[in-house]
């Protein structure tokens, strides 16, 4: 059954659907970025406000200001923006159909049709998923990096932006003129202070051509701080296939864990869904939630892929079999992050992560060791360098965050160690991977990448722990290295 509007109410009956009328939805947000993790997550949490009857005009346009969403477009326009949700759990399989984005905006050069639609008076939220990458963050400072060639652009040329900040400073500079508040920016990506980042990117590419707009935006404006989390694998052919033998023709089918978490920081300036009475937790301290989820497992995903990737494991659930990794993620947690991270109510660390070695087991999620492990340029800086920097402070033992740190250069490397070629999988993968040959026989390159390390390189404690542990990962193996590690 080709998955339509028309066709909602011929689906199997063990398959739940809108009970609302879609026809009748009218927008509320534009959100940035549809790849699955929105629409697995964010979307669905709309949509079960849908089926009680609320929020109906607060549906979802989609939007996104690359080329490669272009494609992701056609394929919702054809399905009128449905999508199947597929659960995968030991217990049992669930699958829902929602249908709380209705439109998807054309991706176009300058952003024009994005920008037209988010100056609107109804559009009262943007959102993005954009990756910790996409916020063009200066690696050493981690300002807003205003000398990156695409920000000049945006700068430049104001009404043609190349980036998502130049549309929606752009948007919020026609809402402005046409005496219209500003929309809230909530940012829905993994980075500690998400909302805070967000605003320093709107405020301060507004602050380059118009101060007085920046003003306005940075007083009248709203960037609340949120944490997401669920486990939502990259759609494959056995996704769409699992889609098929439900009865359903999806082209774009999501599979997700089941669990759910959302935190967000309460500072809306243009109103909101009613997300608390569907789980959503709003309150005004985000960050020890956003602090505990980046680390723990945002930080150990980094902690199995990297291993994994090299041992030729290739989903994350099989890395949680094997004995050897399994043991070395539970003790790099309980070594080298967990002392860092404080509780939240209602958890504390070990028990989150008791509940994160039980989401990583699924065997029902597979969830690749090649997509945790991508953006590594990325993610070690966001996920794994806070807690080493903590620990340096305190005087702490480095020895479980420079292996992970080894692991990683010797990813870069491009190869496993069954002799196969790891593809291209970083926005820098050839820089990396050139410094990564350098590192095997001069580790101390690695931790020269001033864009990653800063002035880490410069703490000895960790210079020299990273250097025994790379020269290790070469000279013995992998195997042999994290069970050296797992006996000190």
């Amino acid at each position: 059954m080709k998955l339509s509007n028309e066709t909602l109410s011929m689906l199997p009956e063990n398959v739940k659907r809108p009970a609302y009328d879609r026809t009748a939805l009218t927008p509320g947000i534009v959100h940035i970025g549809l790849g699955n993790f929105h629409r697995g997550h964010q979307a669905w949490y709309l949509h079960r406000l849908m089926q009680q009857g609320e929020a109906l005009d607060w549906a979802i346009i989609g939007a996104g200001v690359r080329q490669y969403d272009a494609e992701m477009r056609g394929r919702l326009l054809a399905q009128d923006c449905l999508t199947t949700l597929i659960e995968l759990d030991p217990a049992g399989t669930s699958t829902e159909v929602i249908g709380s984005m209705i439109d998807y905006l054309p991706i176009e050069e300058g952003n024009r049709p994005l920008i037209d639609r988010m100056s609107q008076s109804d559009i009262r939220i943007v959102g993005l998923t954009v990756t910790e990458g996409g916020y063009y963050l200066d690696p050493t400072s981690g300002a807003f990096d205003t000398a990156h060639t695409d920000i000049q652009h945006d700068v430049a040329n104001p009404d043609r932006p190349k980036t998502v900040f130049g549309a929606i400073v752009a948007a919020l500079k026609a809402r402005r003129a046409a005496g219209f508040t500003p929309f809230t920016a909530l940012s829905c990506d993994n980075l500690q202070g998400n909302g805070a980042i967000l605003r320093s990117c709107v405020v301060g590419l507004a602050r380059l051509t118009d101060p007085e707009l920046a003003d306005w935006i940075d007083g009248q404006g709203a960037f609340p701080n949120s944490m997401v989390d669920c486990i939502v694998p990259a759609t494959g052919p056995d996704v769409i296939a699992k889609a098929e033998a439900l009865g359903i023709s999806d082209a774009a089918p999501v599979s997700h864990e089941n669990f759910r978490q959302w935190v967000i920081e309460d500072d809306f300036c243009a109103g909101r869904p009613a997300w608390e009475k569907v789980g959503v937790t709003l309150t005004d301290d985000v960050h020890s939630y956003e602090s505990m989820k980046i680390r723990i497992l945002n930080g150990g995903h980094q902690v199995l892929a990297n291993a994994g990737e090299i041992l030729s494991v290739p989903t994350i659930a099989a890395c949680m079999q094997d004995p050897d990794i399994s043991a070395f993620f539970r003790k790099v947690q309980e070594e080298g992050i967990l002392p860092y991270v404080s509780p939240v109510p209602g958890m504390t660390p070990a028990a989150y992560l008791d509940l994160i070695e039980r989401r990583f087991s699924n065997p029902e999620i597979h969830d690749t060791t090649r997509r945790v492990a991508f953006d590594g340029s990325s993610r070690h800086p966001g996920f794994i360098l806070p807690t080493l920097r903590d620990t340096l402070a305190a005087g702490g033992s480095v020895e479980a965050l420079a292996l992970i740190e080894a692991l990683w250069a010797r990813m870069c490397a491009g190869t496993r160690e069954d002799s196969s070629t790891i593809a291209p999988n970083d926005p820098f993968w050839d820089a990396l991977q050139n410094v990564a040959l350098q590192a095997r026989d001069t580790p101390s390159a690695w931790l020269a990448q001033r864009d990653t390390y800063g002035d880490l390189a410069k703490q000895a404690d960790f210079a020299e722990a990273f250097n025994t542990w790379l020269v290790g990962l070469w000279r013995d193996g992998c195997r042999a290295t994290l069970q050296r590690y797992l006996r000190s």
